[in-house]
């Protein structure tokens, strides 16, 4: 059965538009989305209207802390606010809904934007609609790509998990037990002094590129769940071996030549990436699907989605589908999108009902745009 996406539609308006705010991590993200009337197709795409952003960097070595990082979006919420309705060419009374991510994140950044959210909703009159961080990604690479109904890889900085849709829930085939793969890299990356900028992990793309030698690090899966805290500590502590006071010379047992900081990242890199085509793999034969879609700032990474796709190449019809920085990396426009499906079926948050969390799971979230 069909869902009916103009329930709530206004008299006399052809569109939806709504705004959505995004600030669980250092990225402080607002969007602005537009939705016309009838079911979202190939032909009845969402637009784009704006999708302004702005990141909260540190210097190498060091990462973003909860207070800093709150402070961050306080200072650059409105102007932020302000771009992205001037770009979009709309003004307050044009929108439906503010939506903002209700988790999961870093509290103190997540309820620096959420006080936004609450005092633009007040100051217009406007309904408000918390959001799942990681339905967020899900939507929005699945209207970007126009993906139907794929096993989705979500990689980002404070998640890991395999997902698959089921009667109106994002269920979860498999995950991190520690850390995430996003925060993974990002320490290695601290320790190696690698800078921030533009972001950590794209730094340790680049470097791995240059490495020619795989070194032995520890492979972690446990049935569809992965460990990474092991890897981590072990490619650490290689690095101050060889970066520390010891100095320590590693070679390559093959050739004879020295282990460089590129061959570790690439060696991180690949091991890491090996594990997640795994419990993918495994997760696509499970629900029989040939479809991948890779969400989450991880997934804008080059080789992980070439990995991946030498694995669907290997199944009849298989087709991975990913989206570059603009929506693999934290944004407020995937906010806003999955905010609006989530208007567009009757589903508000009240003013007491706005309180973040940092723990929200994405198979909590009842997916009531979908069909069964």
């Amino acid at each position: 059965m069909t869902v009916d996406l103009d329930k709530y539609a206004k008299p006399g308006k052809g569109y939806y538009i709504a705004l959505g705010l995004e600030g669980s991590a250092n990225k402080l993200g607002v969007g602005v989305i537009k939705h016309n009337l009838g079911q979202l197709s190939t032909t009845n795409r969402a637009e784009v209207l704006s999708n302004i952003r702005d990141t909260y960097i540190t210097p190498p070595g060091e990462g973003f802390l909860p207070r800093d990082t709150a402070r961050h979006h306080r200072n650059w919420v409105v102007r932020v606010i302000k771009k992205a309705l001037i770009e979009a060419k709309i003004k307050g009374t044009d929108i439906d809904c503010i939506c903002f991510t209700q988790g999961p994140g870093m509290g103190a950044p997540l309820q620096s934007v959420v006080v936004a959210a609450r005092t633009l909703a007040q100051l217009w009159d406007l309904p408000l609609v918390g959001v799942n961080h990681c339905v967020g990604h899900i939507e929005m690479g699945r209207e970007i790509t126009g993906a139907d109904n794929p096993v989705v890889l979500y990689v980002s900085g404070g998640n890991t998990q395999v997902i698959a849709y089921s009667k109106q829930r994002y269920r979860i085939f498999g995950e991190t037990l520690d850390i995430a793969i996003g925060n993974c890299l990002d320490r290695f990356a601290r320790t190696l002094k690698i800078p921030n900028e533009p972001a950590p992990g794209y730094n340790i793309e680049q470097m791995a590129k240059k490495g020619k030698h795989l070194v032995n690090l520890p492979y972690t899966v446990k049935g569809m769940d992965l460990s990474m805290s092991g890897i981590l500590a072990h490619v650490e502590g290689l690095a101050k071996d060889m970066f520390g006071k010891q100095n320590k010379k590693l070679v390559d047992v093959e050739s004879g030549e020295p282990i460089t900081a590129e061959d570790l990242c690439f060696s991180l890199q690949e091991i890491l990436f090996s594990m997640l085509v795994e419990i993918t793999e495994r997760a696509i034969a499970h629900v029989n699907s040939n479809q991948v879609l890779i969400v989450g700032g991880v997934g804008s990474n080059e080789r992980l989605q070439e990995m991946m796709k030498l694995m669907i190449q290997d199944r009849k019809n298989g087709q991975i589908y990913a989206t570059d920085e603009r929506f693999c990396i934290d944004n407020g426009i995937m906010i806003a999108h999955a905010g609006l499906l989530g208007y567009r079926t009757g589903q508000t948050n009240e003013l007491w009902n706005t309180i973040c969390t940092q723990r929200f799971r994405t198979d909590e979230v009842f997916v009531k745009w979908r069909d069964d």
